[in-house]
């Protein structure tokens, strides 16, 4: 039986939800089709805002799309859908990545995560700002290794001295990437001038955020500059919270299910007044990816690092209107 149909609004407020969502240098490699008769949307990769050198691959495109399927399903189930999603759901059509069917509605009470995270999808922020020295409760840290793990990764919160061998690992790849000319170039191309009207996509300079001035915590140079002395610096926490994110396996169903698991850390952070920033810089180099994966028997397979604090709140970044990432019926 058909069921009714998505109004408009409704549409257009869940795709806003689904656009909100957190991806690498900002650069919303999504697209979304509706398909009225069955209320289904496609969510497919939009190559052409892909980094050739940063993520060749495509790990952090299925990321940043795996965490606008969650925000899809927040803003479903906000609106008394009940969202059923498939992943790669057709093997000979590897551009699409997501389709998300929205079935009759459910009652409330068949939630299964805290009500909260849809208002939450409109406030978070990555903060790229210095956080306070006050920790991060058990409760909370044992309340996000639970959402991880609701959506098939892993969450830890490695002791100091693993921390401090993680952030090492870290600053090798800020290293590297400061220093290789074609992912610099490629970085500074997603950056623009703040007040550009025009720039949708791609990171203001003031959602950049200051160095470390201590030298501890190696938060990310989009302009890739050569002579970091020369960049603006605070100093940051001493005892920095980093959140290791795995998963068992590295498919590409397991980097789309990462980006769900992300985002759903991300907001229950969120609802909880946690701020957060992405330490991605080691998991565009293979080898050192590789050395991020748990100690001491190093199985799964490391897929983010996520600092987290309580601290300044972080400037919103610019997202594409609903309408310019999306179609109606037919391809």
């Amino acid at each position: 039986m058909r069921i009714a149909s998505l109004d408009a609004t409704t549409l257009e407020t869940c795709l806003s939800a689904a656009v909100a969502a957190p991806s690498f240098l900002n650069s919303q490699p999504w697209r979304y089709r509706l398909d009225p008769d069955t209320v289904t949307l496609e969510v497919r990769a939009a190559p052409e805002r892909s980094l050739r050198h940063a993520d060749p691959v495509g790990r952090a495109l299925h990321i940043s799309v795996g965490a606008s399927v969650f925000n899809l399903r927040v803003a479903a189930l906000h609106f008394g859908w009940a969202p059923v999603v498939r992943l790669l759901p057709s093997p000979e059509d590897p551009g699409l990545l997501a389709t998300v069917r929205m079935t009759a509605p459910v009652h409330r009470t068949s939630v299964t995560y805290r009500a909260d995270l849809y208002p939450a999808v409109w406030r978070r922020h990555s903060s790229r700002m210095p956080f306070s020295g006050r920790p991060v409760p058990s409760p909370v840290r044992t309340e996000l290794a639970e959402a991880a793990h609701m959506e098939g990764a892993t969450v830890s919160f490695p002791a100091p001295a693993e921390t401090a061998r993680l952030l090492r690992v870290v600053f090798e790849a800020e290293d590297r990437n400061r220093i290789d000319t074609d992912r610099g170039m490629e970085s500074r191309r997603w950056l623009h001038s703040d007040g550009n009207g025009a720039a949708d996509i791609g990171l203001p300079r003031t959602a950049l955020g200051p160095q470390d001035a201590r030298e501890q915590i190696p938060m990310r140079d989009f302009t890739a500059q050569r002579h970091p002395e020369r960049l603006p610096a605070q100093d940051f926490e001493t005892t920095p919270v980093i959140a290791l994110l795995t998963t068992e396996h590295d498919r590409r169903t397991d980097w789309l299910r990462t980006g769900q698991a992300l985002e759903h850390v991300l907001l229950v952070a969120t609802a909880h007044g946690l701020r957060a920033s992405l330490l991605h810089q080691p998991m565009e180099w293979p080898d050192l990816r590789t050395e991020l994966n748990p100690v001491p028997d190093h199985t799964g397979h490391a897929q983010m690092l996520v600092r987290l604090g309580y601290g300044p709140e972080g400037p919103a970044t610019p997202r594409r209107a609903p309408q310019a990432v999306s179609v109606l019926g037919p391809r």
